[in-house]
């Protein structure tokens, strides 16, 4: 999977695709009023927005509410996603196994989006936001994706996100790390009470997706490491799947 490298953020596209996103999340659509809320623009520019691709189908208008529109799936879907249907003996088997939430997730734009999550069952546990889009840094399953990406698009990530040159230098040495390791660690960087591992998944020699397990740091803090082998043993069941 290849980063972005130097595209850059266009306002109007990402407006476009802020709409889409949003609409897609809500379970019963979303109003005029909700989408420019949220945008933070202009009525109008979000109004030509909106009817434009209500006109294209890729949004559907009734009662005042949008939805999604039948040009995605009839357009952009894909007929199969080989990916999430061979990782998902794997999660089922990190489940089984450790009763944590299991994830899986892919790199898009500058982003992490987990596509599908098996949570624990446990009453206190890591809840995982599905197809929204989380930071890079310092997710374990973004880490991963800095670790092998080109030089380009991670400097540029690190420059944006990581202004300060020593802690950029502290984060590149780890990424190195991860990179030779195969396995990034997030020990209550992102929330204090949550940690995680995260470990890649390779396929014809490209990273396409990570896999990551986390829970309540007091709860797995002492098993990272065990984590990571497991999670290691399944990502290379996962490649094998998809060579098969």
């Amino acid at each position: 999977m290849s980063a972005p490298g130097d595209a850059k953020e266009h306002r109007t596209v990402s407006r476009v695709t802020n709409i889409l996103e949003l609409v897609a999340r809500s379970e019963n659509g979303c109003r005029f009023a909700d989408l420019t809320a949220a945008l933070d623009a202009p009525r109008s520019s979000v109004h030509v927005l909106v009817k434009g691709l209500v006109a294209n189908g890729y949004l559907h208008e009734e009662s005042g509410r949008y939805t999604i529109g039948s040009a995605v799936r009839a357009l952009l879907a894909a007929p199969t996603v080989p990916i999430d249907s061979a990782a998902r003996p794997s999660m089922e088997a990190l489940h089984d196994k450790f009763n944590e939430t299991v994830m899986l997730s892919f790199l898009v734009g500058d982003a992490v989006v987990y596509t599908d999550v098996i949570e624990s069952t446990h009453m206190i546990r890591y809840s995982a936001p599905l197809r929204t889009r989380r930071p890079l840094y310092p997710t374990s399953s973004g880490k991963c994706f800095l670790a092998y990406a080109n030089e380009t698009f991670r400097e540029n990530y690190l420059a944006v996100h990581i202004p300060e040159g020593e802690a950029r230098d502290q984060v590149r040495a780890e990424l190195s790390s991860i990179a030779k390791e195969g396995v990034a660690i997030n020990r209550g960087q992102t929330l204090p009470d949550v940690s995680g591992v995260s470990v890649p998944i390779f396929g014809h020699e490209q990273l396409l997706a990570v896999l990551a397990m986390a829970g309540p740091t007091t709860r797995i803090l002492d098993r990272l490491d065990e984590f990571a082998a497991a999670v290691k043993d399944e990502t290379n069941q996962i490649s094998t799947r998809l060579a098969g």
